[in-house]
This record gives structure tokens, C-alpha cells and sequence, in this order.
């Protein structure tokens, strides 16, 4: 059984930053990458940002240049700054782990943590 376990949300003011933290724990054999996504209100859960064990970070156009993905891939930890915030960041946001194989890759979530940017 794997566990992701984020914290850091909250609510902040446009232009302003927060950083979220993820730790995955349990059985984790190998994560091939690990990132963060979001679900705002009424709309699919989307990519913010993702960082393969090999191949290029991938963000997401709207937060490209503004928020920045950390990982450390031995302790399966993985970080998002946040940083000139705007009113539609405002999501949930959800710590992401895929391993498995590339034919059979598993995917694992974390809780979601709540972000607001006021404006």
C-alpha cells in the first residue's frame, strides 16, 4: 500500500506564494515520477506539474514560469512553489506517483490539499 501525504495549502492573496509538500510512503518498490495536480470547482482535474525519474519536467502552460516542481527521488518526496498566485489557481491540489511498468503503470493520489487565492 503506498501513501502520499501533502500538506502546505491555504489561503493567500493574488501575487502572492505558498509551497506544497508530498511525501509518499509504504510499499514503493520504484516511482517512475511524481507531480501535482488540480481540480478546480466544476471542472477535471488537470497537470500542474510532473518530473519522470527520466525525460523532461513537464508544466503546464498557465503556471509555466511561475510555479517551480521539486523532487528528491530517494526519499519519494516531491514539492511545488507557488509563486505570483492568481485567482484561478484556486484548487484542490493532488500529490501524484505513477510506478509500475511503462505497459502497466499504477497511478496513486494523495488526499488533496485546499488552495484559495484571493484576489
Amino acid at each position: 500500500q503506498v501513501q502520499l501525504v501533502e500538506s502546505g495549502g491555504g489561503l493567500v492573496q493574488a501575487g502572492g506564494s505558498l509551497r506544497l509538500s508530498c511525501a509518499a510512503s509504504g510499499s514503493i518498490f520504484s516511482a517512475n515520477a511524481m507531480g501535482w495536480y488540480r481540480q478546480a470547482p466544476g471542472k477535471e482535474r488537470e497537470l500542474v506539474a510532473t518530473m519522470p525519474n527520466r525525460g523532461d519536467t513537464k508544466y503546464a502552460a498557465s503556471v509555466k514560469g511561475r510555479f517551480t516542481i521539486f523532487r528528491v527521488i530517494a526519499k519519494n518526496t516531491v514539492s511545488l512553489q507557488m509563486n505570483s498566485l492568481k485567482p484561478e489557481d484556486t484548487a484542490v491540489y493532488y500529490c501524484n506517483l505513477i510506478t509500475g511498468s511503462d505497459s502497466a503503470q499504477i497511478n496513486y493520489w494523495g488526499q488533496g490539499t485546499q488552495v484559495t487565492v484571493s484576489s
